[in-house]
C-alpha cells in the first residue's frame, strides 16, 4: 500500500502530538504511512548527529504484533526468510515476506522475547518490569513469545498476507498497542540513531546493548521500556518502544543526555547512505530476494517456507541478473528510475533512490541502484542525466567514512 492509498486515514505520531502540546516549530510530512516530523533542526545539523553524534527521532510509524498460540513457531517459520526457531530469548531477525512464486511481498522483524506475555489488560498504569507490560511485551514466566516488527505503510497488507495461511493453526496474530494516541495503553517508539547513541543511554540511565539485533526490558522513571538494538552500518541504531504517556518524558532526557532532535527527511538521506533498502521504494513487489543483496534476511538451513523453492533453486543453479547496489554520486540528485549508462550507452541499471548529505567536509550524493550484472564487471563508471544537468555513479564496495 502506498502512502498515497493512505491519505484518507493517516494518522499523526505521538510525537507530533507532544510537539504540538509544548509548541515545538515543525513541519510535519507523510513518511512510512503515518504524520511525522520533517525537520527538527537545521539539515547539517541533522545530518551531524546522524553521522558523528546521536540523534532523537520518530518511530511512530512501526508496530508491534504479539504471535500467539501452540504452532506460533512452526507457523510464523513457514512464513518468513530468515530464522525463527533457532533465535535466542531477547534476540531478532530481518525477514522477507513471500509469495509462493519467491517475489517479495514486504518485510518485517521477528524479534522473541524472553517469555510470553499475557493477554492485554486495558487502561493500567506503569508497573515493575518484574511485573511486566503486556502491551510491551516484557518477560513472563513462562513460554518464549514472538513479536514481528512491521512498518505502518506495510501494515495491513502483511496482517492480510499473514493472516490467509492461518488455516488450520493455533495462531493468532495480535496487534499490540493500537488504541488512539493519548488514550491509556497507547505505545510508541523512538529512534536512537548514531556512533554515540550508546552513550547517551548511559547518561540517561539506559543499559546499554552491545550487540545488534538484541533487546532488553527495564523500568525506567516509572515506565516499562523495552530496548531494541537494530542493524546499522554507520552508526548504532535503537529502539525505545514505551507508553506514549511517557515520551515527553524520555524525550526530553535523551535530549539532556547529548541527543539531537532529527526528522524524517534527515533519517531518509542517511538511510540511503548507510545502503540499507526500503520496500516500496528500492525493494518492489516484484523483486527476488538474491536481487536485494540483502543475505542477512536469508537463512539457507531453516527449512521450508512460503518461497523458499525459488530461493533454493537461485542458490543452487546460478546467480540472477541484477543486484540491489549502494552508490556514490558526482552530480545533481537523481529522482527514482533514472536510467544509468555505460559509456558505450548500454543501460547498466536504474537508480531507486538518491539522497545529497549536507556533511561538514561538503555535500555528498548517495543512492541505491539496481544494477545488470554484467555492468558491475571491471569497477565501472555509470552515467545519468536529469533534467538539468549530467552525472556519474560508481559502486561502493565498502560504506562510505562520512
Amino acid at each position: 500500500m502506498t502512502e498515497a492509498d493512505l491519505a484518507g486515514s493517516i494518522q499523526a505520531t505521538a510525537l507530533v502530538a507532544l510537539l504540538d502540546a509544548a509548541r515545538t516549530p515543525h513541519k510535519v510530512v507523510t513518511y512510512r504511512g503515518v504524520l511525522t516530523p520533517s525537520e527538527l533542526d537545521a539539515p547539517a545539523t541533522e545530518t551531524a548527529a546522524l553521522a558523528s553524534g546521536a540523534a532523537i527521532h520518530d518511530l511512530g510509524w512501526m508496530r508491534r504484533v504479539a504471535v500467539r498460540g501452540a504452532d506460533r513457531f512452526r507457523w510464523l517459520s513457514g512464513m518468513v526468510t530468515n530464522t525463527v526457531n533457532d533465535l535466542f530469548p531477547n534476540s531478532g531477525a530481518w525477514n522477507f515476506v513471500l509469495n509462493a512464486q519467491g517475489r517479495i511481498q514486504g518485510d518485517l522483524t521477528v524479534w522473541r522475547t524472553g517469555a510470553e506475555p499475557s493477554p492485554p489488560r486495558r487502561n493500567q498504569g506503569a508497573r515493575s518490569a518484574i511485573e511486566g507490560d503486556p502491551l510491551l511485551g516484557t518477560p513472563f514466566a513462562g513460554e518464549s513469545g514472538l513479536e514481528l516488527e512491521i512498518a505502518a505503510d506495510q501494515f495491513e497488507r502483511l496482517m492480510t498476507h499473514l493472516d490467509h495461511f492461518i488455516i488450520m493453526d493455533d495462531v493468532e496474530l495480535i496487534p499490540l498497542g493500537e488504541e488512539q494516541v493519548g488514550e491509556a495503553g497507547s505505545e510508541t517508539a523512538v529512534g536512537l540513531t548514531g556512533p554515540l547513541a550508546s552513550e547517551v543511554l548511559e547518561r540517561v540511565g539506559l543499559p546499554v546493548i552491545v550487540q545488534p539485533m538484541s533487546a532488553v526490558s527495564v523500568e525506567w522513571n516509572g515506565w516499562d521500556v523495552r530496548i531494541l538494538r537494530g542493524y546499522g552500518v554507520l552508526a548504532q541504531h535503537y529502539e525505545l518502544w514505551l507508553p506514549s504517556a511517557g515520551l515527553g518524558k524520555l524525550w526530553s532526557c535523551l535530549r539532556t543526555g547529548g541527543a539531537t532532535p532529527v526528522g524524517c527527511a534527515a533519517v531518509e538521506k542517511f538511510r540511503i547512505a548507510e545502503g540499507i533498502p526500503r520496500y516500496g521504494v528500492d525493494i518492489m513487489e516484484r523483486d527476488l530476494p538474491q536481487e536485494t543483496s540483502q543475505m542477512r534476511a536469508l537463512h539457507f538451513n531453516k527449512g521450508c517456507y512460503l518461497g523458499q523453492e525459488i530461493v533454493e533453486r537461485i542458490r543452487s543453479r546460478g546467480n540472477v541478473h541484477r543486484h540491489l547496489r549502494p552508490l556514490e554520486l558526482l552530480g545533481p540528485v537523481p529522482p527514482a528510475g533514472t536510467e544509468l549508462t555505460l559509456e558505450d550507452g548500454k543501460s547498466a541499471g536504474q537508480i531507486t533512490s538518491a539522497a545529497e548529505l549536507p556533511l561538514q567536509a561538503g555535500a555528498r550524493v548517495f543512492a541505491l541502484g539496481m544494477i545488470v550484472s554484467e555492468a558491475e564487471q571491471g569497477n565501472p563508471s555509470f552515467s545519468y542525466k536529469t533534467e538539468s544537468d549530467t552525472g556519474t555513479a560508481r559502486l561502493l564496495t565498502a560504506p562510505p567514512a562520512l
